[in-house]
């Protein structure tokens, strides 16, 4: 594995430490990551994703979906139905799970969905106002001077 030196990141910027802390723990990460269930994110819009997550024999009850401190976690248990069963082939994991996404900042969970054994969790980006790009007028030098003769003439 590469090891990567983020110092000229932190001498060159400011405010993006997030951002080089998040690169920190990715790279640092030594542990494999689960691959179970299966996951896609697509982007639906210019502010809006979507994350569909394989959930094949779990019904909604058995589903969780939850936002805690930027992060949505998705968990799942199935219930037992006390029934023993003797299976000659198993293909299907119904094996309880936890799936962790970090979300970025101003990215909010607008809803979820469940159908045809896919877990669909919509997501949007809603920058506030303050943080939007905005216009600034330039007031010319003599609109200025405009006012101040016409302060003049009136005293």
């Amino acid at each position: 594995m590469r090891n990567f030196d983020f110092a000229p990141l932190h001498r060159a910027s400011i405010g993006f430490d997030q951002i080089a802390d998040l690169m920190d723990r990715v790279m640092t990460n030594e542990a494999p990551q689960p691959s179970y269930p299966p996951y896609n994110i697509e982007k639906t819009a210019d502010d809006a994703y979507r994350i569909s997550i394989a959930v094949a024999g779990f019904s909604d009850a058995d589903l969780g979906v939850e936002v805690k401190e930027n992060a949505l976690i998705v968990t799942a248990n199935k219930a037992d139905s006390g029934e023993e069963k003797t299976y000659l082939h198993r293909g299907i994991a119904t094996r309880a799970f936890e799936r962790r996404f970090h979300l970025a900042d101003h990215v909010r969970v607008t809803g979820a969905s469940h159908a045809d054994g896919m877990l669909h969790i919509d997501l949007q980006r809603e920058v506030p106002e303050a943080l939007k790009p905005r216009r600034i007028e330039i007031a010319s030098t003599k609109a200025v001077e405009a006012d101040v003769v016409d302060a003049k003439a009136v005293n």
